[in-house]
């Protein structure tokens, strides 16, 4: 018979085990010497955020980008969409109150794209919102203050490449790239281009969280990324840095793509569309329901992660009503349910529960979620501790458990079967809180004759 018990410090440890499976840029940002884990916190608890993709390819509801890429679009007419960008309807006091009452605790919204196009205040003219489109003022620094007013962190989404920069080798499939070693004047022109972008959003914005986009095509040499890093940091020691930075970021970011097992990363975000599509497209309906949202959401919370859900409003910065209420709906079972949300841990390992689990930060009270339409008795294996209490989280309710198959002369745990009455199933899903006897200790033996 084999025991272990499962510490938040334990996830760390064996992340940690695993660098050597990493690239050496990353492996090296991990190990450094300064300890992130004090400003990680408060991104570790959070659980939540809300991406906001906006730009001008919301106009047409042409895809953000990569329809003039991949030539869906001529370039010219995807551009020409800046002079229909009007944000009319732009309510940055409505869009922060959204984001809270959703129950995240972080925003990152695109200051600019691969289009180029910046929606906040920037020196080089060419493709900025403030200048050239209809909207005609800085789109980024209200928001931000409104979320800072409900005490909610702010990100920046910034594009490292440019497809429209004359600096940047090609922006369409078939342009021909220059080669930057033979290049490099040109290069270093656009290195500084983009780097003074950066550092106008530090200094204007001082966000506490960079999402950059686009590393893929370059190096981390060639983006000059510890360098880029570094001046982040001299701003603002406690930003936090996205995994997207060619190696030198703080946390990874899978894209739509939904983690079976834990990432081997301490810290971990999971970007997803409330459709299939990042910008507003009125051709996409495939709309997922609050119940499936809330089925993710608490997939990527048990296995230590935070979800980052993409909303896309139109141009003129109202917000489809498909959005409004997955992130109403998500906000309200939060609200119900938030002991099992904020500040928890990564919860049991496959095979001892069927479905989502976390941990309070000490490991002694164990959430489990249950899908608010199973009709089915709930079963726990392989908890070694004693449970204390059983409680229906948002209700007044407890639960019995029941022991099957504890033999009293062995040390081997039986099954814990927990009935749900159905006046007390949440529409969604229903959360159990298990008050244990200490920390968490689960059986991993055999099983056999003690």
């Amino acid at each position: 018979m084999m025991k272990f018990s499962i510490k938040p410090i334990h996830f760390i440890l064996i992340a940690i085990s695993f660098l050597t499976m990493l690239p050496d840029s990353f492996a090296q940002q991990m190990t450094k010497p300064d300890d992130i884990r004090s400003k990680m916190k408060w991104f570790s608890d959070a659980k939540l955020g809300i991406f906001i993709h906006w730009g001008i390819y919301s106009v047409n509801g042409v895809g953000e980008s990569w329809s003039f890429h991949n030539k869906e679009i001529a370039y010219d007419e995807y551009m020409k969409q800046i002079n229909g960008f009007t944000a009319s309807k732009y309510d940055p006091a409505y869009w922060a109150s959204l984001v809270e009452k959703s129950g995240a605790k972080y925003a990152v919204i695109t200051t600019k794209h691969h289009d180029g196009v910046a929606l906040f205040n920037t020196q080089f003219k060419e493709r900025s919102i403030p200048e050239h489109s209809p909207a005609g003022r800085d789109l980024i620094t209200p928001f931000f203050n409104e979320l800072r007013n409900r005490n909610l962190k702010c990100g920046a989404y910034f594009s490292l490449l440019d497809w429209s920069h004359p600096d940047y080798p090609g922006f369409l499939k078939d342009s021909s790239r220059y080669v930057i070693k033979d290049n490099p004047a040109k290069w270093t022109r656009f290195l500084d281009f983009n780097n003074t972008q950066i550092a106008e959003i530090s200094s204007q914005l001082n966000p506490d969280l960079y999402w950059f986009d686009g590393d893929w095509e370059h190096i981390a040499d060639e983006w000059h990324a510890a360098d880029l890093r570094q001046m982040i940091l001299a701003r603002n020691p406690d930003a936090i840095i996205n995994g997207r930075l060619a190696g030198y970021g703080d946390y990874d970011t899978p894209e739509q793509n939904i983690p079976i097992t834990r990432p081997v990363y301490p810290w971990w975000e999971l970007c997803m569309t409330i459709n299939n599509q990042w910008g507003w497209q009125p051709n996409d309906k495939a709309w997922k329901s609050p119940y499936e949202i809330i089925t993710l959401f608490v997939d990527v919370i048990g296995v230590g992660g935070n979800l980052l859900l993409d909303i896309g409003p139109k141009e003129d910065g109202s917000i489809p009503e498909e959005q409004i209420n997955v992130l109403t709906e998500l906000g309200k079972w939060i609200s119900r349910n938030k002991e099992s949300v904020y500040g928890t841990t990564a919860g049991l390992p496959n095979g001892f529960f069927h479905g989502a689990s976390t941990l309070s930060a000490d490991s002694t009270e164990l959430f489990l979620f249950v899908p608010g339409k199973d009709d089915v008795q709930v079963v726990l294996k392989g908890l070694n501790n004693k449970i204390l209490s059983a409680n229906i989280l948002g209700t007044n309710s407890t639960v019995i458990p029941k022991i099957v198959g504890k033999i009293s002369w062995s040390t081997v745990p039986g099954r814990v079967f927990l009935s749900i009455p159905s006046a007390v199933r949440d529409p969604y899903m229903t959360v159990i809180k298990l008050k244990l006897d200490g920390k968490i200790s689960l059986y991993t033996g055999r099983g056999g004759f003690h």
